[in-house]
């Protein structure tokens, strides 16, 4: 096991990527994960300041001579281990990529090694072979996760690995018109299982970042600008500072004392309403509002998702009522749910509805009892960089940062004293939606029901 780790960032820079200033947090969270994991225009977006819109454009004024598609790769890579992982000497490092990512894969092992990682390992994943289980498997087949996989998830636990995912779906809309019901079983059961623990439980060092792809261009703009999806990528992930490093430091910061002043305020519920949602979410007495950085259980800090803009806690799974809408396409598992509009009574969600992927919707929360249940409230304001950008990604990662949401399943234990972590969300899922918007106003609500403006047009009150 290796000892006396070093706070993030703990390095004297390599050239293009200055850590000189930067700093860190105590807690934090993954997210998303499992959503973590890692959000887009949405509905009601249209007043949205748009003052960071990605246009065609050369790169950043900052970044001098035009970068290359090597140069671009090796500073993105290299904030994805200096800042997403903070990899440390001797610290191996697991890489889930798409054959799509190869470059960015190949990059990252780069400065992996070259920060003095012991060992690299890459697995590819190919969502072709995805589809052809769903068309094509046997039912017993759907759900199944191979006991090697989870294997390898728990060596790297007890090896203190980092882990590394990067996403960008190649083609968005492989999964179309398959059935939603059978593609929702095809995810690997035990697999998120223990993925959902190690987030929990602050097991792993780990970190999330996308990879633009000309699908994924498609899909965003209507053609395969690959250029314009890298520059929003970059602004997303302050690629475009001078010193990327100092920037997050800053926002790390910013963000952290946001959480501080919800924290003072000991919330009993959250309440979020506006076009289709009044909806209460209650917390349990030791929920505890984090950022941008998270703490292994052994001391190393990391930023689990390149970017975050969000401020989030535990909630009570018992306590939640009311009509829920989301304001943004949720893409989970190759479905695609939209207008999503939820019922929930004693914090069980009793009606699901969506003009498409209801199917595939009904499913998850299906997966088990967790599934109807909260797990995650996540507050995002309008100086989110990526809500800025007035796009729809389509993923998870960047668009759960464009605005408040929320999430079904597995809630994170770190975000709760030790004292209620019993009381927290149990789940093999964690899929989080999107609530948020201009026309969506957000209190904090006292246990004597006395309310306190949080968000107002996506304008931070508190």
């Amino acid at each position: 096991m290796r000892r006396d780790r070093e706070p993030w960032p703990r390095r004297p820079a390599p050239p293009g990527l200055d850590r000189r200033h930067a700093a860190h947090r105590g807690g934090g969270r993954v997210a998303g994960a499992a959503r973590r994991g890692a959000r887009p225009a949405r509905p009601g977006a249209g007043g949205r300041a748009r003052a960071h819109a990605v246009r065609r454009r050369g790169p950043p004024a900052a970044a001098g001579a035009p970068v290359t598609g090597d140069e671009r790769l090796e500073r993105y890579a290299k904030l994805a281990i200096e800042v997403g992982i903070n990899l440390q000497p001797g610290q191996d490092l697991l890489v889930q990529a798409q054959v799509e990512h190869a470059a960015l894969a190949r990059q990252v092992a780069r400065a992996a090694y070259a920060a003095g990682a012991r060992y690299v390992t890459v697995n590819y994943h190919d969502p072709y072979v995805v589809r052809a289980q769903v068309e094509l498997g046997a039912d017993e087949g759907l759900g199944w996760t191979p006991p090697w996989a989870v294997a390898m998830l728990e060596e790297g636990m007890r090896r203190q690995a980092g882990f590394l995912s990067i996403v960008g779906d190649p083609d968005p809309h492989l999964m179309r018109g398959l059935d939603g019901t059978r593609l929702a079983r095809a995810q690997p059961a035990e697999q998120r299982r223990t993925s959902m623990r190690a987030i929990s439980e602050r097991l792993i060092s780990w970190s999330i970042v996308g990879c633009a792809t000309e699908g994924w261009a498609r899909s965003v703009f209507g053609e395969p600008d690959v250029e314009r999806l890298w520059q929003a990528l970059e602004r997303a992930v302050r690629l475009d500072e001078p010193d990327p490093v100092a920037a997050w430091r800053r926002h790390v910061e910013r963000l952290d004392a946001r959480a501080k002043a919800l924290d003072e305020r000991r919330f009993d519920a959250i309440r979020f309403r506006g076009p289709g949602t009044d909806l209460v979410i209650g917390l349990l007495p030791g929920s505890r509002w984090l950022s941008a950085a998270n703490r292994t259980v052994w001391g190393q800090v990391h930023v689990p998702n390149l970017p975050t803009e969000e401020v989030f806690t535990t909630p009570d799974p018992r306590r939640a009522s009311g009509v829920v809408r989301s304001t943004r396409l949720l893409h989970f598992a190759g479905a695609e749910i939209r207008d999503l509009a939820l019922r929930v009574s004693d914090g069980r969600v009793t009606e699901v509805r969506a003009s498409a992927g209801e199917d595939a919707m009904r499913e998850i929360v299906a997966i088990d009892e967790g599934a109807t249940r909260f797990g995650e409230v996540a507050l995002v304001d309008g100086t989110s960089r990526v809500g800025q950008l007035g796009l729809t990604f389509g993923n998870t990662l960047l668009d759960e940062n464009a605005t408040c949401h929320l999430a079904l399943g597995h809630g994170l234990g770190f975000a709760v004293d030790e004292a209620d972590r019993g009381g927290i969300n149990v789940s093999g899922t964690h899929v989080d939606f999107m609530v948020g918007g201009p026309e969506v106003e957000v209190d904090g609500l006292a246990a004597d029901g006395t309310a306190v403006a949080l968000l107002r047009g996506d304008v931070w009150q508190l």
